[in-house]
């Protein structure tokens, strides 16, 4: 698996004496094969961290693989319904504050969007990293004026979005680890998805173009316990799927990496307003254009006929799966290597840190008991 994590040693020498508490999304473990793009860059970040001689410690569910010290909550089976987010929820608050008073953290910082229901009264600072688009978080949280509170988004296109009051920090792009060399595996005439398969995410437009362009497509991602995520597997995905499309579930490691570096391209039908694209990125940068609908930030990281293609319809991504063998891999991999630096990304967090640890306390602002949302708290006793 190609890695260029670390931070530069001037950005360094102050970080070290920092302890930062990540706080994952419940439902997801952090692992080297989160599907999900807040889980990843949460695993890179604490990977970073650690390398550095950080303190890191995160709050995820069980199942989640870091470098620093790992707070463990359970993890639920079945559907994610409200019942059971009341109580993952009353877990984290529970993790949180225990974390803050055996490892007196000097930033905490947020990945999930559901955070709301369990950010702490404290004079901490508060960090929250926008990974989804801002009509998915709580509007509460956008109406706040906490000195100790943070946030920021992770795109250029993302940040025109969020409401105007909001008062964000500017955005840290996210980054991808670049192959160090050429990858040593031939192309073959395969097309990719990689990522959840949801409703949003439109899989199923995949499957029809892959079938218009003659071309094979793997499917290479996670369904999660959402009523509406299996269902729209099992009822439009799952019809669709023959002997040369299918699904192969979620992949990570170096699994992820050969799949990327020999697929013809990969495609992003997303219908949702992409915050920013690992998958687009990471494929990039193992020399694999990209083929995806114009949404959210996909734009800003694909450049129109040198990295892949911007496309509207079924008949449009077909035409590009044909039209790939053109785009040249020692361009995609240069690009990313210019434009997606995960060492950059990494710098620009420990900055931050450093910031917020020396001039972001609110010094007592809150007071004992306060919350951010008392409806979701208040569900959630």
């Amino acid at each position: 698996m190609p890695t260029n994590a670390g931070c530069d040693s001037s950005v360094l020498t102050e970080a070290k004496t920092l302890r930062i508490l990540n706080i994952a999304y419940p439902f997801s473990p952090v692992n080297d094969s989160s599907v999900g793009g807040a889980e990843q860059i949460l695993y890179q970040i604490d990977c970073a961290l650690t390398e550095a001689g950080v303190t890191s410690i995160v709050i995820g569910c069980t199942g989640s693989e870091i470098s620093g010290k790992l707070i463990a909550t359970e993890t639920f089976s079945g559907p994610i319904i409200h019942s059971v987010k009341i109580a993952a929820y009353g877990l984290y608050r529970q993790a949180i504050h225990q974390a803050i008073e055996e490892h007196h953290p000097d930033v905490i910082h947020f990945h999930g969007v559901d955070c709301t229901a369990y950010l702490p009264s404290t004079s901490i600072p508060l960090l929250i990293t926008l990974h989804c688009p801002c009509s998915f978080y709580d509007c509460a949280l956008f109406t706040l004026n906490w000195r100790n509170l943070f946030m920021h988004c992770v795109s250029s296109s993302q940040h025109a979005t969020a409401p105007k009051n909001a008062g964000l920090l500017p955005p840290i792009q996210n980054g991808v680890p670049i192959p160090q060399h050429s990858p040593p595996y031939p192309k073959e005439e395969y097309a990719l998805t990689v990522g959840r398969i949801c409703p949003e995410k439109n899989v199923h437009v995949a499957v029809e173009a892959a079938k218009r362009a003659d071309c094979s497509l793997l499917i290479a991602g996670a369904i999660f316990p959402y009523e509406t995520h299996q269902a729209y597997f099992k009822e439009v995905v799952l019809p669709k799927l023959d002997h040369r499309r299918r699904f192969i579930g979620p992949v990570g490691g170096q699994l992820k990496w050969k799949l990327y570096s020999q697929a013809r391209c990969t495609l992003i039908p997303s219908l949702a307003q992409e915050t920013s694209s690992l998958v687009a990125m990471e494929s990039m940068a193992c020399g694999t254009p990209v083929i995806a609908f114009p949404s959210g930030a996909l734009p800003e990281i694909i450049e129109h006929g040198q990295t892949g293609f911007l496309v509207h319809d079924v008949a449009g991504m077909a035409t590009a799966i044909q039209s790939a063998i053109e785009i040249q891999p020692s361009t995609c991999r240069r690009i990313a290597a210019e434009r997606f630096s995960l060492k950059e990304m990494t710098n620009q967090y420990l900055s931050l840190y450093r910031r917020l640890a020396r001039n972001g306390t609110g010094c007592g602002m809150l007071q004992k008991g306060q919350t951010l949302c008392p409806s979701v708290h208040k569900e959630s006793e």
